[in-house]
């Protein structure tokens, strides 16, 4: 989503202010499958406010700065009690009759899991840019984003069980005599009795670009965009003294690593109401393969971009566009950091996004 408008307040110097989406994924992958332990689904929406200033200098130097005033939400579902983890329970026959008839039953479907939720605090970025007419062909543009460290600081958690009352009633039953054997009961922990707090930075971002303007009608750009992802380091979700979890804390190591996108552009002005536009852009993982998990699936990926404006009037444009990615399969294996299970898996990604978009010029 990207919303905005620019306006001159004088001849050298111009404003404008955009609200726009620049960091968001979303992920299902079912409440039944092999990695729920890990992820059943997870969401992440962060949403950008960006008043900006710009002043040029002799004709040929332009140089902006602004603010980011950001803000977003948070969802993450896992199995707590995943499906087959209850298996173990049917030696206990001889002990808890009917346990065998329990654990049958939640054989392929988790009997508990958790959703944890919550919207960030409102944080400030920063955001500087110049742009340079090297000639009447060739211009030049960098620009900086800041990191921002985005906060949950009174997230919520849901449980959410298959049967709630039976669950509980047979871990009254089960647990004394598992803790007898030295092992672990199988309570789910009070996680909707308390709060979290979880932060996750927002990568800076340096971007270098060169367009090149063949004629009046031809257009070619290049950019090459440093995405300082090495910010994430690690993963930390903690919960209050009142849930009394202190053993479902996540920190979960992450050590991402900095990573480039390529791009590379043309545009065509076919007539006074037709332009056209073709590109493609390569964007590298910042996850190394030993970190590499359902959560995050990254990989290399391959974008190809085509669109075009259509004016059917001289200040309004209708501009239409598609995109296909492909990812660069990649195989990766991942210890949970909770119960310590590795979990190995190939990932691969295709994606078709169509975009529509308006802009009209006042004059």
């Amino acid at each position: 989503m990207y919303v905005y408008a620019g306006f001159k307040i004088y001849d050298n110097l111009s404003a404008g202010i955009s609200l726009n989406n620049p960091y968001g994924s979303a992920i299902n992958w079912g409440k039944n499958w092999d990695g729920a332990g890990l992820v059943q689904d997870i969401s992440l929406k962060a949403f950008s406010i960006q008043p900006t200033v710009s002043y040029r200098f002799l004709d040929r130097v332009s140089v902006g700065a602004g603010l980011m005033i950001m803000f977003g939400d948070f969802s993450l579902s896992r199995a707590l009690v995943p499906a087959g983890k209850l298996e173990g329970l049917k030696v206990l026959e001889n002990y808890v009759p009917g346990v065998t008839d329990f654990a049958n039953k939640y054989k392929d479907t988790p009997a508990a899991s958790a959703t944890l939720s919550g919207n960030t605090t409102v944080k400030v970025g920063y955001n500087i840019g110049v742009m340079f007419d090297i000639t009447k062909q060739f211009t030049v543009g960098v620009s900086y984003r800041s990191r921002v460290d985005m906060h949950v600081p009174e997230g919520n958690a849901e449980l959410n069980y298959v049967n709630e009352l039976e669950y509980k009633a047979m871990a009254e039953k089960v647990n004394p005599i598992l803790q007898s054997m030295g092992q672990d009961g199988i309570t789910v922990p009070p996680l909707d009795k308390g709060t979290f707090d979880a932060s996750l930075p927002l990568p800076s971002n340096l971007n270098i670009g060169l367009t090149y303007k063949a004629n009046e009608k031809w257009l070619v750009s290049g950019e090459v965009q440093f995405v300082g992802w090495g910010a994430y380091d690690v993963l930390k979700i903690a919960f209050t003294e009142e849930v009394l979890a202190g053993g479902y804390n996540i920190d979960a190591t992450k050590n991402y690593k900095n990573s480039r996108i390529y791009r590379l552009g043309t545009q065509f002005n076919a007539t006074s109401r037709f332009d056209f536009r073709l590109g493609a852009y390569f964007d590298q993982s910042p996850v190394k393969e030993e970190y590499l998990n359902p959560e995050t699936p990254s990989m290399n990926k391959w974008g190809i971009t085509t669109g075009c404006t259509f004016r059917p009037l001289p200040n309004l444009g209708i501009d239409f566009a598609f995109t296909y990615v492909t990812g660069f399969g990649r195989n990766g294996s991942y210890t949970d950091d909770l119960s310590g299970a590795v979990f190995s898996g190939h990932y691969n990604a295709t994606a078709y996004m169509p975009a529509i978009g308006l802009s009209y010029y006042f004059k």
